[in-house]
């Protein structure tokens, strides 16, 4: 059995703009997950999913104004990520595992209606949850993301990966103002670093990369059955990628091109780099309520 790292809540204390209550859900497994939870209980839900090697602390600039608006705003931890439990493990995590433990929060939350904000792994996580509960999404909002399914990965994706994979040094902080294209102050970039205390820790960040579904990959059936569930979605789907993220340039076209609720949708282009919640928060923020008006 893996073991699993739980970050003392002293690495959290006083991280800039993140004074949001912590929530918790215990999994059926026993892995603890956190997420932030803002605005009624019975406002229509707005999920915002997370990438890697982040956390919830993303999203610290658009959970609020979300609230504000008239939704509930919900920025779950991936197991492995943040304030939630760790497996040391590499090999605990698979793609299949990282849905079906959000879809157990996801089920024990009870959410019905959800408008869904994705970006990075956040995609890869959260439009699989979309393509197997359909009917409890109303919208979603992709930002800097996608869902391959076996094709070759694009050269600064398979040049992340072989980082990931056997860089000696892993500096989460760092990774993370590189693909931001404005400057973190030392505070932010110690608050990516917070979750990560132990070597170990690191596991699901580390591995992330190498699950990504580019080529000759277990994951490619489930998601080609995702795609066949999207390629009938008619709700609203809006595409708000970035205008200078070298990973996922060009990967909206695929959307706009093959999911009929993305014909008519609001597409916007964002300013800036891969983490675009960093860059144009307020941008990302607009593409959720001018969907959610649609949806």
């Amino acid at each position: 059995m893996a073991r699993i790292h739980r970050t003392p809540d002293s690495r959290f204390a006083n991280l800039p703009d993140y004074d949001f209550a912590p929530h918790y859900h215990t999994l059926p497994g026993g892995l603890r997950v956190h997420y932030l939870d803002e605005g009624p209980r019975d406002d229509r839900p707005v999920l915002m999913m997370h990438g890697e090697p982040s956390w919830s602390y993303l999203y610290r600039h658009m959970v609020g104004p979300v609230a504000a608006a008239g939704f509930r705003a919900l920025a779950p931890d991936l197991i492995g990520f943040g304030k939630s439990d760790k497996p040391t493990s590499k090999g605990a995590f698979t793609y299949a595992a990282h849905v079906a433990w959000m879809r157990e929060w996801f089920e024990a939350l009870k959410l019905e209606n959800v408008l869904l904000a994705c970006q990075d792994w956040g995609s890869l996580v959260g439009l699989r949850l979309l393509a197997a509960m359909p009917d409890r999404f109303s919208g979603v909002v992709l930002s800097n993301g996608g869902l391959p399914a076996g094709q070759d990965a694009p050269p600064a994706f398979a040049k992340w990966r072989r980082f990931s994979k056997y860089s000696p040094v892993f500096p989460i902080g760092k990774i993370l103002q590189t693909a931001t294209r404005r400057e973190l102050s030392a505070a932010e970039v110690a608050a990516y670093n917070a979750p990560f205390d132990t070597r170990g820790s690191k596991a699901a960040a580390r591995i992330f990369p190498s699950l990504v579904p580019f080529g000759n990959n277990e994951a490619v059936p489930d998601q080609l059955a995702a795609w066949a569930v999207l390629e009938q979605w008619d709700k609203p789907f809006t595409c708000a990628f970035s205008d200078r993220d070298p990973i996922t340039r060009g990967g909206d076209a695929m959307f706009k091109e093959r999911v009929p609720g993305a014909k008519n949708a609001p597409h916007r282009t964002l300013k800036g780099g891969h983490f675009i919640q960093e860059d144009d928060p307020q941008g990302f923020v607009e593409a959720i309520l001018e969907t959610a008006a649609q949806a």
